[in-house]
């Protein structure tokens, strides 16, 4: 084929063209095109992990067997750290350490989870609002998204999803705290999704990135810790939010170990093993344990005042979600505009970002998310302002 020729579109794959185009780079791009622009749309935390990963790292440094390749699951020394934490804090007593996978990062871990027990055409359900990188893996694998609504504050409805169960669904994703509303599910409806789910021969993807971030009282609980579960709950985690780990791509999951093979089969092709200097940092970090994060969330709690007061101010064509726990807060808005339209009017006539509702399914309605946690305090507070004007004055 000559070099000006394209391949024909027909060769294209038409399974990735069915996949969404991912949202945070979209905006990303709208930001970097209006300088000045504060993001209220990125998922991250403001700060960095604790000073004690770069004594991981000198220990790293001197073994040059540190430079090959290590166990696909993982080093021993973080594969102990994550066990005691499991057990310490989320009440999941691994009895065989086949059953633990370090990941590069929590979407890792999902992606993992989705091609070790699905085949193409099965369906795996959503709860909506979905996290999209869930529904877009789910995609990726040739799978069906099966979409079902929680109620008007973002709580899950058990019989919704009991009823949208069929002979082609593998698993039922929860996040909580979740992403995109900020809900934290309660103990009893997790152990009902989770009862369902081993009643009906499925598996519980239990998404818990977010766990030490709960606010006024919210409790947050790991259905894995639930009598009987280990053999069809998938537990997610992630360094990134709570010891600032986002770019280091470290996160775990907790398997059955019936999918150990499977996963390491997965996890050797993508990846072969999670980097090793970043491993070695990992247990480290979690040497310092949740006081480090808990430390840090303080100014994150702020900013979730500052933006609940600042928008409680809107008119009443927005309403303002839960936000219980994350750092996220969705609203709805009385609207005609696309979520799109609006975001785009917001970044270039009043400098701030937030990210559509439509990218986490939520289509026939204006729905935006905020998000709170990346920015220290005077930042956020200048982005809620701005927020706030900017959709006083376009949604006249």
């Amino acid at each position: 084929m000559p070099a000006n020729e394209s391949i024909p579109s027909r060769n294209l794959c038409a399974r990735m063209q069915a996949v969404q185009d991912p949202v945070i780079p979209i905006v990303g791009e709208m930001v970097r095109d209006n300088p000045g622009t504060i993001s209220l749309g990125q998922g991250v935390v403001y700060y960095g992990p604790p000073e004690e990963v770069y004594e991981g790292i000198a220990a790293f440094r001197p073994d040059p067997e540190n430079h090959k390749y290590k166990l696909v699951q993982g080093i021993p020394d973080l594969l102990q750290a994550i066990e005691q934490k499991l057990s310490l804090e989320n009440g999941i007593e691994v009895k065989a350490q086949d059953r633990v996978v370090v990941t590069a990062g929590g979407n890792m871990g999902f992606m993992n989870a989705i091609l070790a027990i699905t085949d193409p055409g099965d369906e795996v359900i959503l709860p909506l609002p979905y996290y999209f990188n869930h529904e877009m893996a789910v995609t990726i694998a040739g799978c069906t998204p099966r979409i079902v609504p929680t109620d008007a504050v973002y709580q899950l409805q058990p019989d919704r999803i009991r009823d949208a169960i069929t002979d082609k669904t593998r698993a039922v994703v929860t996040i909580s705290p979740n992403n995109p509303s900020g809900a934290v599910y309660p103990e009893e409806v997790l152990r009902a999704v989770n009862d369902l789910c081993r009643a009906r021969g499925i598996y519980h993807i239990s998404d818990e990135a977010y766990e030490y971030f709960a606010y006024e009282g919210a409790r947050v609980f790991s259905p894995g810790s639930m009598g009987g579960a280990g053999e069809h709950t998938i537990s997610l985690y992630s360094l990134s939010k709570a010891y600032g780990f986002a770019s280091w791509r470290i996160g775990y999951m907790v398997i059955p170990g019936s999918l150990l093979d499977a996963v390491k089969k997965i996890q050797d092709t993508i990846l072969i093993c999670p980097p090793v200097i970043c491993q070695y940092a990992a247990v480290k970090a979690m040497e310092s344990g949740r006081r480090y994060c808990i430390e840090k969330r303080a100014e994150i709690e702020n900013n979730r005042s500052t933006a609940l007061k600042g928008l409680s101010n809107l008119s009443s064509g927005v309403t303002v979600g839960p936000a219980q726990g994350a750092f996220y807060i969705l609203l709805n808005i009385d609207t005609d505009q696309h979520p799109v339209e609006l975001v785009r009017n917001l970044v270039k006539q009043h400098k701030v970002a937030v990210i559509p509702g439509n990218a986490f399914g939520i289509d026939g309605a204006c729905c935006l998310r905020v998000a709170y946690g990346a920015l220290r305090r005077d930042t956020a507070q200048e982005g809620i302002g701005r927020l706030v004007a900017g959709l006083e004055e376009l949604l006249v």
